[in-house]
């Protein structure tokens, strides 16, 4: 039997009030953006309920994709008839024969949305299952725990048949919370956190440190590719490549060696702030995860962040390496964070950084120094990439 629907249900969507047409105005633009690939799809919402029309398109690749598009609950593939018994019967009887084994159990679960059907959603339920008992062999009923749920959602425009719901990725449609920069490093926990921002409909523009020459056009790669793999979960990706190496020569040259970690803090988030005025984003995201390195004490946080206002949302900070490891292995960005390229938080590392620095003591090692024009010359010379899946990427010039 081919599918010629997709019945995509909201989730959390679904609790949102007078918003709840922004949120779905949202999902549906997102995506559209995923399949652009499949031209003849066509689009119809409801308050509680997106119909994607195949219109003769494969179903496979569609659904694959369907299930990293943040703001889905679930979806099923689904048949759509005329609101007459006669013709439910036979497109659910035909549902099903496309999907049972010998053996196998189902049930019918109507609901019947127009209240003007003639039949209650008791008498549906014992019609279309009485026809599929009839019409089948080896097919038993099993109102408890079926291995086939018929859904049957009758409605005044037409019936939609499902028998099958693929899990979504749950959480909010990427940009309906406004957007934040994420600052990545090339590490395991950066794509996570990244990840993680995607879900609650964070729209993202990247921002990643590069040190020519000590750190090598691979370390540029797997950030871009990091990147790449985020776009499976929220459409195509901005990043910014920033030139850090005179910035990092001159903490080196200035700041005492257990400080220098510190002010490398400072002076990345001085110019990812400089960068989320410029692209109007409302916060900063990292990967910091509480205790993890000298740099994530409370201590540091509070000595890196004087030198900003902006809200720094910091998704994994309550979580163990292993839980990060984990998700990073889910999502696809665990094997490219491991590559052996250095980035620029590793190059300069200080045998012996500082746990517990202080704001005043790294304040004045920076003022012997004009970093400020320094910043500024970086945030001038970012180069910025166009990052979409499964895409070449494009360059251009922001500023």
């Amino acid at each position: 039997m081919e599918f010629d629907h997709i019945l995509i249900r909201f989730g959390e969507i679904s609790t949102k009030g007078r918003n709840r047409r922004k949120f779905v105005d949202r999902l549906k633009r997102n995506i559209r953006e995923v399949l652009m690939d499949f031209p003849n799809l066509t689009y119809e919402a409801t308050r509680d309920r997106l119909y994607l029309h195949l219109n003769g398109e494969k179903h496979e690749e569609i659904v694959e994709k369907l299930k990293l598009i943040f703001g889905i609950q679930s979806f099923s593939l689904a048949i759509k008839c005329k609101s007459e018994i006669s013709q439910i019967k036979e497109r659910a009887l035909k549902a099903i024969e496309s999907l049972y084994q010998p053996n196998d159990t189902f049930k019918v679960t109507a609901k019947r949305a127009d209240k003007q059907f003639p039949l209650d959603t008791n008498e549906l339920n014992y019609q279309i299952g009485s026809h599929i008992l009839v019409n089948t062999n080896d097919l038993t009923v099993d109102v408890k725990n079926p291995k086939i749920n018929v859904r049957v959602e009758v409605r005044s425009e037409a019936t939609y048949i499902t028998c099958f719901d693929y899990k979504g990725a749950g959480g909010l449609p990427v940009g309906s919370g406004g957007k934040a920069v994420l600052l990545l490093s090339g590490g395991i926990d950066s794509p996570v956190a990244g990840f993680l921002s995607l879900k609650r409909g964070v729209e993202l523009e990247v921002i990643h440190f590069f040190s020519p020459p000590y750190t090598s056009d691979r370390a540029k790669q797997k950030v871009i590719d990091l990147t790449r793999e985020l776009t499976s979960y929220g459409g195509k990706i901005t990043l910014h490549i920033v030139p850090f190496t005179k910035i990092q020569e001159k903490i080196q040259e200035q700041v005492p060696e257990n400080y220098t970690m510190t002010s490398t803090r400072r002076m990345m988030l001085k110019i990812a702030d400089k960068l989320r005025e410029k692209q109007q984003g409302l916060a900063l995201i990292t990967g910091e995860s509480l205790g993890q390195v000298a740099s994530q004490t409370l201590e540091s946080m509070v000595a890196i962040n004087d030198v900003t206002n902006t809200p720094i949302l910091r998704p994994l900070i309550t979580m163990d390496k292993t839980e990060i490891i984990s998700i990073a292995k889910e999502i696809g960005t665990h094997d490219i964070s491991i590559r052996p390229y250095e980035d620029c938080c590793t190059i300069f590392t200080p045998a012996n950084p500082k746990t517990r620095p202080k704001v005043e003591k790294v304040s004045r090692f920076e003022s012997f120094v004009d970093f400020d024009e320094l910043v500024d010359e970086a945030v001038s010379n970012i180069e910025v990439l166009t990052i979409a899946k499964e895409r070449e990427a494009d360059f251009d010039s922001l500023f």
